[in-house]
């Protein structure tokens, strides 16, 4: 009963995967990490096609079976989150507690990332 919201999702999560590999600080492998589960749960014609991407696929795949982060995108990520931060900071000029805020929520994503295993290969 729920195959075609988990597929319509899916479809709109690998959409926005794709956007954000074009758009800068837009993320990508998260929308298809999410676009996997979801095809998990309606299409394995559409979760084996992401999880076989000669691009994403390993990155998926990795994530799929250990939770595991490589190096070089737990870097980009980081340097994504600074960046995006410091956008934050010089655009919005938020006040003291919108600043701490927000750099404590990318500290603990940061935090998150870091913490990942890296991939066993």
């Amino acid at each position: 009963m729920l195959r075609p919201i988990y597929l319509i999702a899916g479809l709109i999560l690998v959409a926005l995967g794709i956007i954000g590999a074009f758009v800068p600080l837009m993320p990508t492998t998260i929308f298809l990490i999410l676009a996997a589960w979801c095809f998990a749960r309606s299409s394995t014609r559409l979760e084996n096609w992401l999880l076989d991407h000669p691009r994403f696929g390993q990155t998926l795949r990795d994530w799929q079976d250990t939770g595991a982060i490589s190096r070089r995108a737990k870097a980009l990520a980081c340097s994504g989150i600074v960046l995006g931060f410091a956008l934050f900071w010089i655009g919005a000029r938020p006040g003291l507690w919108l600043w701490l805020l927000v750099a404590a929520i990318l500290a603990a994503c940061a935090a998150f990332i870091l913490t990942r295993p890296d991939p066993t290969r």
